[in-house]
Order: C-alpha cells, then sequence, then structure tokens
C-alpha cells in the first residue's frame, strides 16, 4: 500500500521550521528536518519516520521545500502548489491519500486526484465552517462529537486516534523537573475558558514556578505593542498577571524540553470542544513523563483520573489540585509513570498505523 501524508505547516511554526531549514538544500533534508524537530509527531504515520519508500510525506503549503521538489522533478517554475502536489501524488503512485489539511483541500480537490489514488482520507479534529468534505472515503479524528457532526454533514466517518512517538522517550527519562507548572498553548480573546484558568494560575505564581508559553494572535500582539496600547483594543490584551509570565511560544523539541523539564503540565481544552477531550497536549505530556492536569470531560480510553492523569472542574479547583499534587509530589509522580506507561503502550506508532491499514481496508 503506498500513503500520501500531507501535514501542513501550523502557521506560529513556520518561522521556527525555515530558520531550522534555512540551510538544507533538497526537498528530502529539509523534509528530514521537519520530522527531527518532532512537530505534530502523534500524527505522522510509522512509514515516514521508518523511512520507508512505501509513505510519501510533505507539507503541501510550505512553498519553499515544494518548490525545491519541482526544480528537482522538471516542473515550470510558475507551477502552483497544488500543480506542485498532484504531481507527488502522480510520481509516487500513491493508492492512499491522507490528508491533515482538508479545508486547503476539500472536496473540490479529491476531483483532480491522478487515477492511482483509491482512497482519501482526511483528519479534521475542528468544526468545518461550511468547508464540503463529502468526497472523501473517510474523516477520521479522535473527537466523536465531530465526528457525529461530520456524520449529520454525509461523510463518511471513523474513530482514529493520535499515537505515542518513540522520539519522546529521552524526554520521559529526565529526573530533573525545576518547573513546578508549565503550560503551552495558545491564547487569544476566543479561549475564554483557557483565559481564566491561566489568570487563576497566574495570580499565584509568586508560590511555585510557573511558566506560561503562550502563541499570541495578530490582534493580541498589536494590541500589547506601544502603538496598540494607544488604541481601544482593550478586548484583546492579556490580563496583567499573565503578561508578566508569559513567554514566547515553543514548538518541536522545545516544547517537549519545556514539558518534560515540568512537574505538572497544565491542558486546558479550547471553547469548541464541548466534552471532548485529547488534544495533542494530552498526548505530549503524557507521552513526556509529566503529570498531566487536565479539564474534566470524555477521554479517550487509558486516561484515567486519579490513575494515568488529574482533572479539575474550573480554575479554582486547577489551582486547588496543584497545591495538593506539589505537597505530594511522589505520590503523583506515580501517577504520571503510570499516564507515561499507558501512552506508550496503548497508542503505540505501531497500533496506530495497524489501525490506518484497517480503515484503509
Amino acid at each position: 500500500m503506498r500513503v500520501f501524508q500531507n501535514f501542513g505547516l501550523y502557521a506560529a511554526y513556520r518561522n521556527r521550521f525555515d530558520l531550522l531549514a534555512a540551510c538544507e538544500d533538497t526537498f528530502s533534508e529539509r523534509i528530514a528536518c521537519f520530522i527531527r524537530d518532532g512537530f505534530g509527531t502523534a500524527h505522522r504515520l510509522v512509514p515516514p519516520l521508518d523511512k520507508r519508500q512505501d509513505v510519501f510525506f510533505t507539507n503541501a503549503d510550505d512553498e519553499h521545500g515544494q518548490r525545491m521538489w519541482a526544480r528537482q522533478h522538471g516542473l515550470k517554475c510558475q507551477a502552483t502548489l497544488e500543480e506542485i502536489l498532484l504531481a507527488q501524488i502522480e510520481a509516487h503512485q500513491s493508492e492512499v491519500f491522507y490528508n491533515l489539511d482538508p479545508v486547503r483541500f476539500p472536496s473540490s480537490f479529491l476531483a483532480k486526484l491522478p487515477g492511482c489514488v483509491k482512497k482519501s482520507i482526511a483528519w479534521r479534529a475542528a468544526p468545518s465552517h461550511g468547508s464540503d468534505f463529502r468526497a472523501y472515503s473517510l474523516v477520521v479524528c479522535n473527537f466523536p462529537s465531530i465526528l457525529s457532526q461530520m456524520t449529520r454533514d454525509g461523510c463518511r466517518t471513523a474513530y482514529f486516534s493520535p499515537a505515542h512517538d518513540p522520539l519522546l522517550n529521552p524526554f520521559s527519562q529526565n529526573a530533573d523537573r525545576p518547573i513546578d507548572v508549565a503550560f503551552v498553548g495558545g491564547y487569544s480573546r476566543h479561549h475564554q475558558r483557557r483565559g481564566k484558568l491561566l489568570e487563576v494560575i497566574s495570580e499565584a505564581s509568586g508560590r511555585f514556578k510557573c511558566e506560561l508559553y503562550l502563541n499570541q494572535s495578530r490582534s493580541t500582539r498589536l494590541a500589547e505593542s506601544f502603538f496598540g496600547r494607544m488604541l481601544p483594543l482593550e478586548a484583546y490584551r492579556r490580563p496583567r498577571n499573565i503578561r508578566r509570565i508569559a513567554q514566547e511560544p515553543v514548538f518541536g523539541v522545545e516544547l517537549l524540553s519545556v514539558l518534560s523539564r515540568a512537574k505538572i503540565v497544565l491542558n486546558g481544552a479550547i471553547d469548541m470542544a464541548g466534552e471532548d477531550r485529547g488534544n495533542m497536549r494530552c498526548f505530549e505530556a503524557l507521552g513526556c513523563r509529566s503529570l498531566l492536569l487536565t479539564d474534566e470531560g470524555k477521554y479517550p480510553e487509558g486516561m484515567v483520573n486519579n490513575q494515568t492523569m488529574v482533572t479539575y472542574k474550573d480554575p479554582n479547583d486547577a489551582w486547588a489540585a496543584i497545591e495538593r499534587i506539589l505537597s505530594d509530589w511522589p505520590r503523583y509522580e506515580k501517577v504520571a509513570t503510570d499516564g507515561y506507561a499507558m501512552i506508550a503502550s496503548n497508542y503505540s506508532k505501531q497500533k496506530q498505523w495497524e489501525r490506518f491499514v484497517s480503515l484503509v481496508g
């Protein structure tokens, strides 16, 4: 089975990746750099990591890398990114198109796929705002409520989970954890539930070492700039206590390094998640053997309160949990260790690949 996997670059990660790959001269070197950095590693299938020839991996929105491939394969310099992607699929003779960026490549794109493609699978774990994915053979993710909505919209759906990457194993061995509480994620005026949580944590950060690595929206950056402070943009500014301890966002191995130095990794679902839980941070935190402290909800199998992680009801309850955990760390370190053992076993890359093969059928 020949699989083509399109990942797509997260906008906030693009600058970091361009710097990391600045000295790479070929498409394959640039992709290898991306894989080494570990961004979004839970979604990459086993074969790309094993460098198997039956799987082709790319970021179709990485213009620099895609044009590297185009030059190396004799495409005209005016070729669009879509034309380059289609040429890659045809050159690889891919039988399965696995797309993690379906908003950019919805149903209308599938009609242009070469005849070698027999199945098309889209990962989508967020509301789609009118995008059409009905032409895909399957739409997959690990959020049942989103799958239910996709089914109502006329899509064929199936449950499919991220996985634990062995890349995280060295980070799990870190015994020196000087950070008491770490949070890594996005922050904007749309993250109301998350914002209240971070306010509680930041206000009490004097008692423990808390580190927040926040990816801000452009509106927030403008509102907090020198000139932005003179504009009526209060709704976009972060509370003072959050600004005081917030640091720049981290990605890839830098993110994993932060998680591996933290006793507690704080997680909060964004407002659109409903009751479903199991975002990427859960897999990364557990994979780094940090104690995952996360909000109540419906979690994937194996993620169990006080057994492999700890849950909280609201921001005040989260702070009470932090005090309880840090006052009895040896007990909760065992919970973190059990969480790591669970994720490494139950959500291995091999099991993820076997599930993918079964879905393709």
